[in-house]
């Protein structure tokens, strides 16, 4: 069982841990299987599964929907819920609410939430009733803007800064999106709780890629950070085309894949029928 003491443990021992990004029964299993120690169900299930060009369209309901499908695909890894803009931009009030919600009808583990300065008061409200929060710093997708954070003294400073405060306002781990290296690797060290990249350099406690991505499934540019680790996308497309050409040869399926009525059933039917 992956829980955030082990974590803990392996930040505190200095052994890396790895996550990925996945929204369905199937991918988790698949995930679950190859050993990952840490699921995240992202809100960039609005343009991976359901093709918006950002993660705003995307409904705190829909996302209750595929976190709870994973969680029973992976009941024994850390489950990352991902709280939806519709959520982060309705007030403290409905964050915590929603926040519940992922641990109590999901049994999320722990809540992601994109966050800035302004909201260490609500990273605390969260904590403070009892469920784990993950501040997502650096990159914050929920606004729509891509370009690297901390590659300045004064940027970096800042969000080293808030980093700290994070950790302060009993944040349970954090994740750094789109983040120097150099300063994430100067956070992972200032602060004790366990520190996520994603495309912020190898020196963050543990990685997180989206599964799509690993597994070259999605057209189009990626992000720099990113590796595909084999082209199931190609090997899926031979697939299924290989399917659709036996079908219209009526090749596919054959007497083999066919069910069969029992021995001697078939004289009675003709009968039966006339």
């Amino acid at each position: 069982m992956i829980t955030i003491s082990t974590l803990c443990r392996a930040k505190a021992e200095g052994r890396k841990f790895s996550a990925v990004s996945c929204y369905d029964y199937t991918s988790a299993k698949l995930v679950a299987a190859a050993g990952v120690d840490v699921l995240f169900i992202g809100d960039s299930a609005a343009q991976l599964m359901l093709g918006f060009d950002s993660t705003l369209p995307v409904t705190i309901d829909f996302m209750l929907a595929i976190t709870a499908a994973v969680r029973r695909a992976a009941p024994d890894r850390l489950i990352v819920a991902d709280l939806p803009y519709e959520s982060c931009q309705a007030g403290t009030e409905r964050i915590i609410k929603d926040s519940q919600r992922f641990v109590k009808e999901c049994s999320a583990d722990i809540v992601k939430i994109e966050a800035v300065e302004t909201q260490l008061e609500t990273i605390k409200a969260v904590a403070d009733a009892g469920i784990a929060v993950m501040p997502h710093l650096g990159i914050r997708p929920q606004t729509c803007q891509y370009k690297a954070k901390g590659t300045t003294a004064d940027e970096a400073a800042e969000l080293i800064k808030l980093a700290e405060r994070m950790c302060r306002s009993n944040a349970s781990m954090l994740l750094l999106e789109g983040t120097a290296r150099e300063v994430a690797k100067i956070i992972t060290q200032r602060v004790s709780i366990p520190v996520i990249s994603c495309g912020s350099g190898p020196d963050c406690d543990g990685q997180v890629l989206v599964l799509p991505d690993i597994l070259n499934l999605k057209a189009g540019p990626v992000p720099k950070f990113s590796k595909s680790f084999a082209d199931i996308g190609k090997a899926c497309i031979e697939a299924i085309a290989l399917y659709a050409k036996e079908v219209k040869q009526g090749l596919y399926p054959d007497d083999a894949h066919c069910y069969h009525m029992k021995t001697g059933e078939y004289e009675k039917l003709e009968k039966l029928i006339g």
